[in-house]
């Protein structure tokens, strides 16, 4: 805590984002939460100028560490989660698709108690439909559905990228994450079933990309996806 007020830390994972990077942390800098903020950015080895960027960025506000290879989002969200010291911490993406607005629904449960984990669910707001792509859509269904039959779990969007976990649950899975890429989804959401974590899904927006616009996962990541859902629920 600072001063007695709890800490949001918010992990942002960054890969190639040169166009949308500064316009996030603007929208997060404007958001009013009643939590102090902790911003940490991990750079996946950015080729398209965003280093730079993040390089000149006020060090007093934002947390930049800058990976000299890429490795994968699940390496860079597990390195900011080594790094985190909030009471709370959420996941954020740099690309857009997640509104930083959304974070006071996404805190609520946590903060008004009986709730460990938040997921922000983007099936929850049927206005986001029209926002998916559709091979994206049923392919999110498909991966959730299968991962809910090894977890017990009634999820709606395991896929999604706004996971927030009170310190406590952080603290149970952080050292032990394996994913490198887009596995960490279902390797996070096999912890959180196996520890029996309180967990809720709240509606959030989302504004979906096309792979033209930089959209990075692709097929091969669905299909490795399904791997990762049977190995880390059975195997792990």
């Amino acid at each position: 805590m600072i001063n007695g007020k709890q800490k949001l830390s918010i992990v942002i994972s960054v890969y190639n984002e040169k166009d949308s990077i500064l316009v996030l942390l603007e929208k997060i800098s404007l958001i009013e939460i009643l939590l102090e903020k902790e911003i940490i950015i991990i750079d996946d080895g950015s080729t398209d100028g965003t280093e730079n960027i993040l390089k000149n960025l006020d060090s007093s506000k934002y947390k930049v560490f800058l990976k000299e290879k890429n490795e994968g989002k699940g390496a860079t969200i597990k390195e900011g989660f080594l790094r985190a010291t909030g009471d709370i911490i959420i996941v954020q993406d740099a690309d857009l698709e997640y509104n930083p607005e959304d974070y006071n629904i996404l805190l609520k449960p946590i903060l008004d108690g009986g709730v460990d984990v938040v997921y922000g669910s983007r099936m929850l707001d049927q206005e986001n439909k029209r926002n998916f792509y559709l091979q994206s859509y049923f392919a999110n269904k498909f991966l959730t559905k299968l991962s809910n039959i090894f977890t017990g779990l009634h999820l709606t969007d395991m896929e999604t990228c706004y996971k927030v976990f009170s310190r406590e649950v952080l603290d149970s899975f952080k050292n032990e994450l394996r994913s490198k890429r887009f596995g960490i989804e279902p390797e996070i959401t096999a912890k959180i079933a196996k520890g029996k974590w309180r967990l809720r899904e709240v509606p959030i927006s989302y504004n979906g990309r096309s792979y033209t616009k930089g959209k990075k996962v692709g097929w091969k990541d669905g299909l490795a996806t399904v791997w990762h859902i049977i190995r880390f629920n059975l195997f792990i």
